[in-house]
């Protein structure tokens, strides 16, 4: 109630200002499912001072954001748009591969693209971009595709497209749907990126994926290990993979690279790369 002249005159509170650190917040707490009420406990905040960072009402100091960061599990990117929302520099430095900072990094890289020979290894970012291999995968995927170039440097774009990769995997729906749950995975666990959620759409898009593919498939619990069976000149080839990622990054870029190092399934499949890496048999040019 306001007094103006001997008049009272009735005024109500305006709302708090929509939070930008609050829907982040919101967002991550539906993706974790978790209460206002179980994030409280998690990083011992009050459950009034959450909400009221939440609408608007209260400001998080930086270490608190950083403890609601780490009980929600938000990888170093989101963690960077988290403290950025909330009025603070970024914590995560974010340096190419390249960056001198990196190069032991970039040594260890090398070291294990090299040591993987003469079996193909990648390295991929979190959108699945292949950002680099060893000669052994160029030799392989030469062979596999009879000279012809691929149409993507993605590596979900070269298994899901019919003019690219997709042609030579013969146990293609095993592959395929392997690999659309670790897509579905990623939007799940990370609400907040956009890309992983237009290459999704860009996924579901190809010829022949069925419908039921669109939603995460929780009750089909995939495979520990899934054999790649590829159709060649030389007959079937089978690889099975395994991904390096780094242990406790501090580096954005750290955080979201992955080394795919795939083995041979078979002493055939093996005896094929040996060839290829000897020069014994050739890949097409």
């Amino acid at each position: 109630m306001t007094t103006v002249r001997g008049f009272a005159i009735a005024t109500s509170r305006l709302p708090a200002s929509p939070s930008p650190t609050g829907a982040l917040l919101r967002q991550w707490r539906a993706a974790r499912r978790l209460s206002q009420l179980d994030l409280a406990l998690e990083t011992g905040i009050s459950t009034r001072h959450l909400s009221c960072v939440e609408t608007g009402k209260a400001h998080a100091s930086r270490d608190t954001v950083s403890r609601l960061a780490d009980a929600l599990g938000m990888p170093l990117r989101e963690r960077n748009a988290l403290l950025r929302a909330a009025g603070f520099a970024a914590m995560h430095p974010e340096r190419p591969l390249a960056a001198p900072a990196l190069d032991r990094v970039r040594q260890a890289v090398d070291l294990i693209l090299g040591h993987q020979e003469p079996y193909p290894a990648f390295v991929i970012d979190r959108h699945w971009n292949v950002l680099a291999t060893n000669a052994a995968a160029v030799r392989v995927n030469q062979m596999l595709m009879d000279g012809r170039p691929g149409k993507h440097g993605n590596l979900l774009h070269q298994i899901f497209d019919p003019e690219d990769f997709r042609p030579v995997i013969v146990n293609w729906d095993e592959v395929s749907a392997r690999f659309l749950r670790h897509l579905h995975d990623d939007v799940a666990t990370n609400p907040t990126d956009h890309r992983a959620r237009q290459l999704l759409e860009e996924i579901l898009a190809y010829p022949d994926v069925p419908a039921r593919w669109r939603t995460r498939q929780l009750e089909d619990e995939p495979s520990p290990v899934v054999t790649l069976t590829f159709n060649s000149r030389f007959g079937e080839l089978r690889f099975f993979e395994t991904i390096t990622t780094f242990a406790a990054p501090y580096d954005v870029t750290l955080d979201e690279i992955r080394v795919d190092c795939t083995f041979p399934a078979d002493a055939h499949t093996a005896a094929v790369c040996a060839d290829l890496a000897s020069r014994r048999i050739t890949s097409p040019r």
